[in-house]
């Protein structure tokens, strides 16, 4: 009797190891983890030590430049990299030629970030290299798959490097106007790219997650968005303005108009889902912002920057580098305590940031906060999603289980 009543306490299942093959499965592995920590230090470095940053671009133009091309542009490419093979059955880039491409990315920063023309120079080949690489890698498996809706991927990418390229000359040749100029282009270019992937998986998202649920997907409304964007990039470089206000204010009352055809209100009790509506709707006002001052409405184009850069790219970033994240390594699509709070801080720090650009005593103090909780925001993110980017899908065995085959 004394053995059948002796009870044994279940074993708890053992975590997996980190596992290097595991982490290089897929491109969202790495590029989020690097991108997002990127964000975290380079504000660090930015607000609290900018007596550190003694490179060629120096002061604001390499926090401008870090932004949008090392943090909001390498988490792009991680998406773009990780859905082609969803959408091509195909995986664009794993193993040694990813670990190459992230090797690129990283002698990208710190050839930007250290003295010298030699150290200026090899950043800018290794940046343009990234681009080019990440462009062939994602072009090749969507033309071998002939996926024609996504043709025009690789043709953004490579246009997201090519302003890049334009802004690091312009910084080359002292030359402030034409390098503001570009760096616009580079930011309007990666809104087109916003815009495009949170039309295609918002709808998807929202539907899968919420019980009968049906929302359109609009890819008519799309394609004017994509097509009016496109205009107002085109005008910019021409120097025209009232096309790039009216391609502009198109382009952002269709972002609007897309978030309330998806009913945000069916989505409130969603956090994986509401952060992604959110973003999208800041986006949308960051492009009318930027029309308003293309025709002088708004002066300073730190508004237009910051509405669309911080609003808009960032609090959508927070929301897909986890939503994307749990789903491609098996997890629970849902949020705990620690993606809220991550949540919070980076909706926190976008307000902040947008109150310090009004002139006033407590500008400074302002920015300093946004800085701050920034960081936090996604400290707590790397805290909570580092140890499941550098292990293996916890529903698949082995490292490299996936349900795409490699190109």
């Amino acid at each position: 009797m004394s053995q059948l009543l002796h009870l044994e306490e279940p074993t708890p299942a053992r975590k997996p190891a980190p596992q290097w093959d595991a982490f290089l499965t897929m491109g969202f592995r790495p590029l989020y983890l690097l991108g997002c920590l990127w964000a975290a230090l380079s504000v660090a470095l930015w607000v609290f030590a900018p007596q550190w940053l003694t490179g060629r671009l120096g002061g604001v133009l390499w926090h401008a430049h870090e932004m949008l091309w090392a943090f909001v542009a390498t988490i792009a490419v991680g998406f773009l990299l990780t859905a082609a093979g969803n959408w091509t059955g195909r995986n664009p880039l794993d193993g040694k030629p990813l670990a190459a491409l992230c090797g690129l990315w990283g002698l990208a920063r710190l050839g930007l970030l250290v003295p010298g023309t030699s150290a200026f120079v090899l950043g800018v080949v290794c940046e343009l290299l990234f681009f080019a690489g990440a462009a062939l890698a994602i072009g090749r498996v969507i033309y071998a798959a002939r996926s024609r809706r996504n043709y025009g991927l690789p043709i953004l990418l490579l246009g997201l490097g090519l302003a890049d390229a334009l802004f690091l000359w312009s910084t080359w040749q002292g030359d402030y106007a034409l390098l503001m100029q570009r760096f616009y282009a580079g930011l309007l270019c990666m809104a087109v790219i916003a815009l495009l992937i949170a039309r295609r998986v918002i709808p998807f998202f929202a539907m899968r997650a919420v019980a009968g649920l049906q929302i359109p997907m609009l890819a008519g409304s799309g394609s004017w968005q994509l097509g009016a964007s496109c205009v107002a990039i085109a005008c910019l470089l021409a120097g025209w303005m009232p096309g790039v206000a009216a391609g502009l204010g198109l382009a952002g009352l269709l972002t609007l108009l897309q978030v309330v055809a998806w009913q945000p209100w069916a989505v409130r009790k969603v956090p994986l889902l509401w952060i992604l509506y959110l973003g999208h709707a800041a986006l949308g006002l960051g492009l009318l912002v930027a029309a308003a001052q293309a025709v002088g409405l708004v002066v300073r184009l730190a508004w237009p920057v910051h509405v669309i850069g911080v609003a808009g790219f960032s609090v959508l970033i927070i929301g897909m580098v986890t939503r994307t994240a749990l789903g491609h390594l098996g997890r629970p699509l849902r949020t705990d305590a620690s993606m809220l709070t991550a949540y919070g801080l980076v909706i926190a720090a976008a307000a902040l940031r947008l109150l310090a650009l009004w002139p006033s005593g407590f500008s400074l103090a302002l920015l300093h906060a946004s800085a701050l909780v920034w960081v936090l925001g996604f400290g707590l993110y790397l805290w909570r999603f580092v140890p499941m980017l550098i292990r293996p899908r916890v529903d698949h065995p082995g490292p490299g289980a996936m349900r795409i085959r490699r190109a």
